[in-house]
């Protein structure tokens, strides 16, 4: 097939994924949800969401259907519609960007946020075992940083400069100068860092 045929139906099979992730968002229905009502599982539904996988069509008109929407709203080739706002459910977080804490130890964190065309904010929440932390000093980058501490104790160091938070406590920060942090208490930590880049 000619690279301009090609390039004819890439975009409008590109925007299948994203047109589900839509309706199904707009409809407040989890996979699960979805998954019961179309008769697809909810793993498959995630791949074509994530546009790893093209649906076949007996697929989309299940889909489709389960959605109560036209199958051609899928298929059209207005490109995937552009959302104000960005909806990430408690089961769908996706890994922190890997520029957040690259060399963290004893941390598990997800994304509560993170930036789109439109959005500079990224949000992260993590827990912090005893020992664990950001590990070396985080890439600079201009911008700025909150951490808020929900439970247990952090040690952070800006510049130079040492704090302890506790819960409750948060710390207002510029991600240009050197930053780092740990949990030196007996107890987990769990803290929310939400960034934006100048």
């Amino acid at each position: 097939m000619a690279a301009a045929e090609r390039g004819a139906w890439e975009p409008i099979v590109g925007a299948i994924g994203p047109k589900v992730r839509e309706a199904r968002q707009q409809q407040g229905l989890s996979l699960q949800q979805l998954s019961a009502r179309a008769d697809v599982s909810a793993a498959a539904i995630h791949k074509v969401e994530r546009g790893d996988m093209v649906p076949t069509i007996t697929t989309l008109l299940k889909l489709a259907g389960a959605l109560r929407m036209p199958i051609g709203h899928f298929v059209d080739e207005g490109g995937p519609p552009v959302r104000v706002a960005t909806l990430i459910r408690a089961d769908e977080r996706p890994e922190p960007p890997p520029e957040w804490a690259p060399a963290a130890d004893g941390v598990v964190a997800e994304s509560v946020a993170y930036p789109t065309g439109v959005l500079r904010a990224a949000g992260v929440m993590g827990v912090v075992e005893p020992g664990g932390g950001s590990g070396e000093l985080r890439a600079l980058r201009p911008g700025e940083e909150v951490l808020l501490v929900l439970e247990g104790a952090l040690e952070v160091e800006v510049a130079g400069e040492d704090y302890r938070l506790h819960a409750g406590d948060a710390l207002h920060y510029p991600t240009d100068r050197p930053h780092e942090w740990h949990n030196a208490g007996p107890a987990q930590a769990r803290a929310v860092w939400f960034t934006v880049r100048a």
